[in-house]
């Protein structure tokens, strides 16, 4: 696992961690907002009025009504990016995060209105009398560009695991072990018997499954959210004021918070934005092409709500729940995930200043920190380090404290010698907990006690994550069904649906941070052929926009 993280962290640094990745994505939604006008505010008003069903037309060709495909694209879209993902945004860049997911939702509503325009115009009835679409088939059809189509297929249902389904059932897993204290094991068998059970019903039983938990999810988490919100009424204003100014010059160190570069901030922040909202990644358009109309560019138009509800309202909230709770930069006790924790030569501490300076440098990879990695042993005696003067164990970018190490589990206390080479333990089964900064669910979990429902506040993320992350998972399931319908036709949907299913259920008890770097992959891997598509298509996008508009006014 250890080297498959590795792997995938290597390969996130040429993609979606190299410098260049945000630049193309907020780049091509930039361009589309300037050369069609901005579309994201001139049709906002009427988006609303589509969406619920002024122009709706009986005998209107397609499979769903536009509310339900948004609420499809929607349950795709609002998971575990909207409360794991932004907590990880701001565990890893500070409050500067947030202020990057708000420009990648900004640009990335004209973004998503051109790919499903595009998408839903070049749609096509496969043999069972449903409706099939994507970027793939503007990219054969338009572009022919048969090999584009074939790779952006692939892509999806290798994203449809990395996005739409490990780190969904993950972050389940985690928050009601977290809360209820359920095996992850269970958590994971159950809700893939569940899924099998809708999925296997095709875009009419997800249409009608999703449009009913889409709204009452929403509603259930923006309550519990508001609770913290008001209960720490008086951060709010410091909060903003972090968002914005820290956008310009990162975020400085604060509690067990070490800091974070501006330009760490804005990668991290325009990668969760994308994780969170899609917008650019081509998955919703497959959505959106099951919509029963003849005007592509009112599906279209349609769409331009889906990041403004997902990253603008959601995002904003979970953002404020975490930030005016003060507990993103709080240790908390946790058992320390193997890739989160790494031991560094000699004693380090965050209450000194010239220590806080060489750390920053570290873990933001600045030259010249003067900090190594442990090489060396550790002497364990009834789980407490016996050898303390020798290393710093850092965990999840800050230092751990009270630590405790155990083999198996956190009761069975280790006592002995394990060898450390160049920060990594090298013993099989070692546990080893303590106090630390923390990330993703667990981070809005906490966050959630800080209000009016106090403890109770973790059940509602709870059953928000549940909710949010099953019905991306249905989503996606259909995102990547459909894909496997371009690449093989219909009979290779059956053996996806299992394969897809038998994935949910493994990744409840694999590691969260190697889920987490598999989907920031999988990401990007899927969105460049999408962005390199509709730049191609840039004159008939602003064609058809045109045209319809024009039917409006007229």
């Amino acid at each position: 696992m250890d080297a498959l993280y590795n792997v995938l962290t290597t390969l996130d640094g040429f993609l979606g961690g190299a410098f260049w990745f945000p630049y193309v994505l907020l780049g091509v939604g930039l361009f589309f907002t300037l050369y069609l006008k901005f579309p994201q505010i001139r049709f906002f008003k009427h988006a609303w009025k589509v969406v619920t069903g002024k122009y709706d037309k009986a005998d209107d060709p397609g499979d769903t009504s536009h509310f339900q495909s948004l609420t499809t694209a929607l349950s795709g879209t609002v998971g575990t990016g909207n409360i794991s993902g932004v907590a990880f945004a701001i565990f890893l860049g500070g409050p500067a995060a947030l202020f990057w997911m708000w420009v990648t939702a900004f640009f990335g509503m004209t973004t998503k209105f051109v790919e499903v325009t595009l998408s839903h115009k070049y749609r096509e009835k496969t043999a069972d009398g449903t409706m099939a679409g994507g970027p793939m088939y503007y990219m054969d059809k338009r572009l022919n560009m048969k090999w584009l189509a074939v790779a952006f297929a692939v892509a999806t249902v290798i994203c449809s695991f990395g996005t739409g389904n490990l780190p969904q059932s993950n972050g389940i897993a985690t928050s009601i072990e977290a809360t209820f204290g359920f095996d992850p094991m269970l958590v994971g068998g159950v809700l893939a018997i569940l899924l099998g059970l809708v999925i296997i019903g095709g875009i009419h039983r997800i249409a009608t499954v999703t449009a009913k938990i889409v709204p009452i999810m929403a509603l259930i988490y923006i309550i519990g959210a508001l609770a913290v919100i008001f209960a720490n009424a008086g951060n709010i204003g410091p909060a903003f004021a972090a968002v914005i100014s820290d956008a310009f010059t990162g975020s400085a160190a604060a509690g067990g918070f070490l800091g974070a570069t501006l330009a760490y901030a804005f990668n991290r922040g325009v990668n969760r934005g994308l994780f969170s909202n899609e917008a650019g990644q081509g998955s919703a358009p497959i959505a959106h092409a099951a919509a029963k109309t003849k005007e592509s560019a009112s599906e279209g138009i349609v769409s331009i709500l889906e990041p403004f509800i997902d990253t603008i309202i959601i995002c904003t909230i979970t953002g404020l729940v975490i930030l005016s709770s003060g507990v993103w930069k709080e240790k908390h006790q946790n058992v320390f995930d193997a890739s989160d924790m790494v031991f560094l030569a000699g004693q380090h501490s965050d209450k000194n200043q010239a220590d806080v300076e060489n750390l920053y440098k570290l873990i933001n990879n600045i030259d010249g920190s003067s900090v190594e990695y442990y090489n060396g042993v550790v002497t364990i005696v009834a789980g407490k380090a016996q050898n303390t003067a020798d290393f710093t164990l850092m965990n999840a970018r800050s230092i751990a404290e009270d630590v405790s190490y155990g083999v198996g589990s956190e009761e069975d206390l280790f006592t002995g010698r394990f060898e450390v080479v160049n920060g990594v333990p090298q013993k099989n089964n070692l546990v080893v907990s303590g106090k630390s900064l923390v990330h993703s669910a667990k981070l809005t979990t906490i966050a959630f006690t800080r209000g009016y429902f106090g403890d109770f506040g973790q059940y509602i993320v709870s059953v928000g994550l549940l909710l949010f992350a099953f019905s991306t998972a249905i989503a996606w399931s259909y995102y990547g069904d459909r894909a496997m319908t371009y690449l093989l036709g219909p009979k290779s949907v059956m053996p996806y649906r299992v394969v897809y299913i038998a994935g949910f259920f493994w990744a409840a008890f694999s590691d969260t941070t190697l889920v987490w770097a598999l989907s920031a992959v999988a990401i990007v891997v899927m969105t460049l052929p999408n962005l390199f598509g509709i730049m191609m298509l840039r004159k008939e996008m602003k064609d058809t926009m045109n045209e319809y508009w024009n039917k409006v006014k007229s």
